[in-house]
């Protein structure tokens, strides 16, 4: 039996629809999940089981679908119950002392220094660390005090997150060139005909600086390492965001070596907040300098002479006193993943985003329609388990992303909507032209984001600003991707307009 129903609350159709679709039928799953372990013999399953039954329960005790890893990490019971028996059985004070507090805290922060370069195989004679607030603030740190100059010059590509983009501004405060480099779709990958001609372009004898992200923060594709070597061998700087990355890859610094890598550590682990790093070769650090000096950055001042000298190594670039009690806390996030396995965790993740893909590209509306379309690659090769999509009625007419994101919360799915600090890629997904975003900058004091989404969208494939964006990790288990499936089933043969079609069979 087929009928054609006029709606006035599409909202309410949906939600009404995704009661039923997310109610599982245990035959179907136990179908499902059996299908997934056979297309995935050398997944640990019952080790991820064991895993977050143990150190993760609140998840299913809250009944919580959590697809959100790319905006922060999850934390292991394990590791607060680590930390606080730490801070419950010692006794310790600022590390700027020698007193015994103040000695004992800087042994642990000491070893928490050291357990970084261990854990991304990076040779101290080779990198050191430099403790920061987050990969933001190590990127400011590279900012303020590289060399640009009038003979420098940053090369940066479009699908970088806004911390690396704003890194730009420092530049051109000093008069350096700023070139963008493409990024190409439908796969988002590096323009590399467009990367080795700016590549083959240094200024001579100039500082020259190439950012890149390791994996997009947007689509999830991974940029091939291999563009470090090559810029490397070309005379460049290399930074490599690695914030996206890290949480679910191995990264090994014997193998590649950026001069820069801005890390944050709750998107790796989840706890601490508010401490990341930045890892930098010897010999890129010496050629930073800071524009100020702070507490715990020199070690000679003077009022009277007007004179400072800033400390040697990681110490001039550490502000003020480090977020010291919670740096242990790093050692022990760090080993919680070398017990589980960094590989084991990228299988896992690489398994669930090949079902999602797969899954979610299948759906279609009842006259064939997609009803998801993905940004970026649509197999797993040369990808993490970040998926920026959006989804499409029957006409090809997009659903706003903020209402994917209300209905979601519904059922208690974490996910995220927007542009994810990623302008570039927003912009390159909805056909935003660069005589049309310069014309709109151009003798602007001030736009609101309401006033600016206004101009994308009517500059644009009027799809809106953004993307749903789904991202797996650590613990994610075959029924957070399942359920999240049977939610997108719920907007098939709707329209966004408020007009449902239905074809139901009796």
């Amino acid at each position: 039996m087929s009928n054609l129903i006029q709606v006035n609350d599409t909202e309410s159709q949906i939600l009404e629809r995704a009661h039923e679709t997310m109610v599982i039928n245990e035959v179907m799953f136990n179908l499902a999940e059996a299908t997934f372990k056979n297309y995935n013999p050398d997944i640990d399953y019952d080790g991820l089981i064991t895993l977050r039954e143990q150190d993760y329960a609140r998840l299913d005790n809250l009944s919580h679908i959590y697809l959100d890893y790319t905006g922060g990490g999850l934390y292991a019971q394990s590791q607060l119950q680590k930390h606080m028996e730490m801070l419950l059985n010692g006794v310790y004070g600022n590390p700027h002392s020698s007193n015994p507090s103040s000695h004992a805290m800087t042994e642990l922060d000491e070893q928490a220094r050291d357990y970084v370069l261990r854990y991304f195989n990076a040779d101290p004679d080779e990198y050191c660390v430099i403790f920061t607030s987050n990969a933001s603030g190590a990127l400011r740190l590279v900012g303020e005090s590289y060399p640009f100059e009038d003979n420098g010059q940053y090369l940066l590509t479009f699908d970088n997150h806004n911390s690396v983009n704003g890194i730009r501004e420092y530049a051109r405060g000093n008069n350096a060139k700023v070139v963008y480099n493409p990024v190409l779709p439908p796969d988002m990958r590096l323009d590399e005909e467009a990367l080795l001609h700016n590549l083959n372009n240094p200024i001579p004898n100039g500082n020259n600086l190439l950012a890149f992200p390791a994996q997009s923060n947007f689509s999830g594709v991974q940029h091939d390492f291999k563009w470090v070597e090559i810029a490397r061998e070309k005379g460049w700087d290399v930074l490599v965001d690695c914030a996206a990355f890290a949480p679910t890859n191995k990264l090994d610094l014997s193998i590649v070596k950026p001069d820069f890598v801005p890390l944050s550590f709750y998107k790796i682990f989840g706890y601490p907040t508010g401490v990341g790093a930045l890892i930098v070769r010897h010999s890129a650090l010496k050629k930073l300098r800071r524009p100020w000096f702070a507490g715990g950055t020199v070690s000679v001042v003077s009022v009277q002479g007007d004179a400072h000298f800033m400390d040697e190594g990681f110490a001039a670039f550490e502000d003020g006193t480090i977020d010291y009690l919670n740096l242990p806390a790093i050692e022990v996030g760090l080993r919680h993943l070398d017990a589980i396995g960094i590989e084991m965790i990228h299988d896992r993740v690489a398994a669930f985003t090949a079902y999602l893909l797969k899954s979610l590209t299948r759906l279609k509306h009842n006259n064939g329609a997609s009803l998801v379309k993905v940004y970026g690659p649509i197999t797993t090769e040369g990808r993490g388990g970040t998926l920026a999509v959006n989804f499409y009625d029957m006409d090809g007419t997009v659903f706003d992303n903020q209402l994917i994101e209300r209905l979601a919360n519904q059922f208690n799915i974490s996910l995220r909507t927007g542009s994810f600090c990623n302008p570039g890629a927003s912009e390159l997904i909805h056909n935003i032209s660069y005589d049309y975003a310069q014309e709109l900058f151009k003798g602007t004091d001030r736009m609101t984001y309401d006033q600016y989404a206004t101009a994308m969208i009517a500059g644009g494939d009027e799809d809106g600003m953004g993307a749903v964006r789904i991202s797996v990790g650590i613990v994610t288990n075959f029924k957070d991707v399942y359920q999240l499936v049977q939610f997108a089933k719920a907007f098939l043969n709707f329209q966004s307009d408020g007009v449902q079609m239905e074809n139901r069979h009796c």
